[in-house]
């Protein structure tokens, strides 16, 4: 378990020590980490990078030299550097569980913690949360565009360093990829590394012939060949086709695959389905790669490409076509004696005004139908009785009179740490793809999974937390007007 504790924004440390020498070391803060858009245009977000979060809670602690090298910027209290000799995460975390499909502005993680412990996690929080969710989103947007099709994750040499390349694919088997060609993550996690042959490999041999050859008496009960070293339809696949006939049926055995990484993949894969066919091998599958995402997928079904298995690389480990997460993580209340006091980030952009005070998340699910009609947030103390019609707040028209009716209503946070123990029941890697392929098929609504202008999933607030937020607002508005 390695120790991420330095892996902060430097302002961590200068507010860190400005809490420690103003006397508020042990005051308690509670912050959330939300984000404010989907990527892609889409309708939610798969959160993953909980795992990650957790062994580095675990592990939060500043060694001698950390120490040492804190002391050499000058900045720093002796006090301040005492406290750290001894600091551990003595607070409480609570999140939605990994794989839970999310939305803007709902909170995925809240610490609980004496200020110090709560602000010094932002930057490491954020990076776990935001690039597994990231990943996992896009992963999901492919595999659902692929249907029946099989989705390999390809992108370890594409993505942004060698963590990226395994927490990139945990995440990607989050969104429901199955497959990875990245030994580190079946060695970590489990998921089953696959792999058969480069252009070096078919360019290494006397002929393409002879490299097929060699490989299907290698591994007669796994060959699925690569064609498009030379010339696809002229080459690659009569000679896969005779390795077929000549090499491996003789063993008894049946070429599993050709796979192409080159042109017109539409148009080969048509051609390539009927010279197969034709030639017996009907339960030959067609691999392909290059650059493929869900765009491409789409427009390779409306093509009609028969295609069975997509191998995905940079499209997916990098999320390129939406590579940023703006997740974030804000204060929304400060502990004073027994109460928590509601804090507020108010800005010119309208939805960059933060949900202010302690709250607890719920999801409305419909009694009809099991599936989710909107997420509520209400202060931490509140609960939703649903047996009768419950009054909310639309905060984008909050003068509309609104209920829910025939509803039950659900917490999504869970805890994680309390009072500085780990308390949670982690599941395991593939509980946690079950469980997301278990909301897209029981509680998200089609139109929600829409890749193309999705249905809008709301935000709600009860009466009373829109209450603490509005005289909050209006508390701010005098005070600027009295300026």
């Amino acid at each position: 378990m390695r120790n991420l504790t330095m892996i902060m924004d430097y302002y961590e440390l200068t507010m860190a020590n400005g809490y420690f020498e103003t006397g508020h070391k042990d005051t308690i803060a509670v912050f959330d980490m939300f984000y404010r858009k989907n990527p892609d245009e889409g309708g939610f977000v798969v959160s993953a990078g909980l795992h990650m979060l957790i062994d580095y809670v675990k592990n939060l602690h500043f060694t001698k030299e950390d120490i040492d090298y804190l002391r050499g910027r000058g900045m720093f209290s002796e006090g301040f550097l005492e406290y750290l000799k001894d600091f551990k995460f003595t607070g409480t975390i609570e999140a939605v569980p990994e794989g839970t499909i999310v939305y803007p502005n709902t909170p995925i993680v809240t610490v609980t913690a004496p200020v110090i412990e709560a602000q010094i996690m932002e930057t490491t929080l954020l990076l776990c949360i935001n690039f597994q969710s990231l990943i996992a989103t896009k992963a999901s947007r492919i595999v659902r565009a692929a249907g029946d099709s099989v989705i390999m994750e390809f992108g370890a040499r594409r993505a942004q360093g060698p963590d990226a390349a395994v927490w990139g694919t945990r995440a990607c088997y989050i969104g429901g990829v199955n497959v990875t060609a990245t030994v580190e993550a079946d060695l970590e996690f489990g998921i089953k590394a696959v792999g058969t042959m480069a252009h070096s490999w078919v360019e290494f041999f006397p002929s393409e012939y002879d490299s097929f050859k060699a490989y299907a008496e290698i591994y007669p009960d796994d060959c699925t060949l690569l064609i498009d070293t030379f010339d696809i339809l002229k080459s690659g696949l009569p000679n896969a086709i005779r390795v077929a006939h000549e090499v491996l049926e003789p063993m008894g055995k049946r070429l599993k695959g050709i796979r192409i990484d080159s042109g017109d993949l539409a148009y080969f894969s048509k051609k390539i389905r009927k010279r197969l066919d034709e030639a017996g091998l009907q339960d030959c599958n067609i691999v392909v790669s290059n650059s493929v995402d869900e765009y491409l997928i789409n427009s390779l079904n409306a093509q009609g490409a028969k295609i069975d298995s997509y191998g995905v690389g940079e499209r997916m480990i990098t999320s390129k076509s939406d590579p940023v997460f703006n997740g974030v993580y804000k204060l929304v209340a400060v502990k004073d004696g027994d109460k928590f006091i509601p804090k507020i980030k108010i800005s010119e952009n309208v939805e960059k005004i933060t949900n202010p005070g302690k709250k607890k998340l719920w999801r409305i699910y419909s009694n009809e139908t099991g599936y989710a009609v909107a997420d509520l947030l209400t202060l931490g103390n509140e609960e939703v009785d649903t047996s009768k019609p419950y009054a909310y707040v639309d905060p984008t028209k909050p003068w509309k009179r609104s209920s829910f009716e025939n509803v039950t209503a659900k917490p999504l946070q869970v805890t994680i740490f309390k009072d500085g123990e780990y308390v949670y029941e982690e599941p395991t890697l593939k509980e946690i793809q079950t469980f997301v392929k278990k909301q897209l098929a029981e509680e998200i609504w089609e139109e929600e999974q829409r890749f193309a202008n999705p249905h809008i999933h709301y935000l709600d607030l009860s009466p009373k937390l829109y209450k603490v937020k509005d005289n909050l607002l209006a508390a701010v508005q005098v005070v600027g007007n009295m300026e």
